[in-house]
C-alpha cells in the first residue's frame, strides 16, 4: 500500500492544489518500510491527482481540498483523509493505528469565492492555525 501527503517542512500542507511536494510512504503489513519526497513540478488541483495515480497512491492525506480534487481523487481510486494537520509522519502513523482525526467532508472555503486555507484578510496565519470544514479555526 502507498500512502501520499501533502508535504511541506515536515507538515501535513494545507492546500491540496497549491502543493509544491508529496512525502510517499510505502506500507507492508501495517509499517512504514520506506518514505520518499516528490516534487510535483508546479502541477496543480486536477492534474495532482494525475501524478497520485503515477506514483500508485492508494491513500491521501492533506489539509484542505476542493471538489473537483475530491471527485477525481473518488474517479482514481485513492482514499481521501482530509482535514489533516500537524506532523506528515504523525499523521501517518495514526492512521496505520487507526486512530487518524480528520474530517470526512472537508472543503476547501476559497473555491466557493472566500479565503484559502490558513489566510484570512490576506494574512497567512501561524503554525497554531486550523483550518476544518473550510473555515479558519485560531
Amino acid at each position: 500500500m502507498k500512502i501520499a501527503v501533502t508535504y511541506e517542512n515536515g507538515q501535513v500542507y494545507q492546500h491540496f492544489g497549491h502543493t509544491e511536494q508529496f512525502k510517499v510512504y510505502d506500507v507492508e503489513d501495517g509499517k512504514v518500510i520506506s518514505s520518499q519526497v516528490v516534487g510535483t513540478n508546479g502541477q496543480g488541483h486536477g492534474a495532482l491527482a494525475q501524478v497520485l495515480t503515477g506514483l500508485q497512491a492508494d491513500i491521501l492525506i492533506c489539509g484542505g481540498i476542493g471538489g473537483g480534487a475530491q471527485n477525481a481523487l473518488a474517479s482514481a481510486g485513492i482514499k481521501l483523509y482530509g482535514g489533516v494537520t500537524g506532523n506528515a509522519d504523525a499523521a501517518v502513523e495514526a492512521l496505520l493505528a487507526g486512530n487518524l482525526a480528520y474530517v470526512p467532508d472537508i472543503q476547501c472555503s476559497h473555491h466557493a469565492g472566500e479565503h484559502h486555507c490558513g489566510e484570512h484578510d490576506g494574512h497567512h496565519h501561524g503554525e497554531d492555525h486550523e483550518c476544518r470544514h473550510g473555515h479558519c479555526v485560531d
